[in-house]
C-alpha cells in the first residue's frame, strides 16, 4: 500500500511539472525539477521507520502477546530454546548471589517454573527431532540440551531453600 502511495506521489509531481511547464518560466519548472528526487529519498527513509514509529503508539495486549508467543513457538529451534533458557538461568543466578528480597526470590522461583516448562518442551522437541537428525545434528541436539540442563541445576542450586513452594498468592 505505502508504494502505491509513493507511486501516486511521484505521479502527481511528475504530471504537475508536465502541465506547469508551457505556463511558467523554465526557472521556476527547474527549481521544482528536485522536487521529485527528494519526494523519492524522503519515502525511503519513512518506509524504514513505520515498525518503530508504529511500536510506539501501539498498545499491548495480553491477547497480542500470545498470539505472537504462539506464532514465535512454530519457528524456535532446539538451540534457541536452550539459548533462552541458559540466559533466564544465568539471570537467577545473578540475581539471587546479592542479598535478595522475599519479592525477588519470587520471581525467580516463576522464572525458573518458566525454565522448566521450557526445559519440557525441549525435551519434547529434541525427542522428536532425534531419529530423524543426522550425526552432527544429534551431538548439536545433546549440546543444546546439555547446556540447558546444566543452567537450570545451577539455577536450582542458586535458589534458597523452599523458594519453589507455593508462592503467597498461590497459598490463599
Amino acid at each position: 500500500m505505502f508504494r502505491l502511495y509513493v507511486v501516486l506521489i511521484l505521479a502527481a509531481e511528475l504530471a504537475a511539472l508536465t502541465l506547469i511547464r508551457p505556463l511558467v518560466p523554465d526557472l521556476v519548472v527547474y527549481l521544482l525539477a528536485p522536487l521529485v528526487p527528494l519526494t523519492l529519498v524522503a519515502a525511503i527513509i519513512l518506509h524504514s521507520r513505520p515498525a518503530a514509529l508504529s511500536y510506539r503508539s501501539w498498545r499491548l495486549s495480553p491477547e497480542r502477546i500470545v498470539k505472537y508467543r504462539e506464532t514465535c513457538e512454530k519457528t524456535i529451534s532446539p538451540e534457541e530454546i536452550s539459548r533462552s533458557i541458559v540466559e533466564r538461568a544465568t539471570e537467577i543466578r545473578r540475581a539471587l548471589s546479592g542479598s535478595p528480597s522475599e519479592v525477588q526470590i519470587e520471581m525467580c522461583a516463576l522464572g525458573y517454573r518458566a525454565c522448566a516448562n521450557d526445559m519440557i518442551t525441549l525435551t519434547h522437541m529434541i525427542n522428536e527431532e532425534y531419529p530423524r537428525a543426522g550425526f552432527l545434528r544429534r551431538l548439536k541436539l545433546r549440546r543444546a540440551r546439555g547446556r540447558a540442563t546444566d543452567a537450570l541445576a545451577s539455577a536450582r542450586r542458586a535458589l534458597p531453600p523452599g523458594a519453589l513452594r507455593a508462592t503467597r498468592q498461590e497459598q490463599q
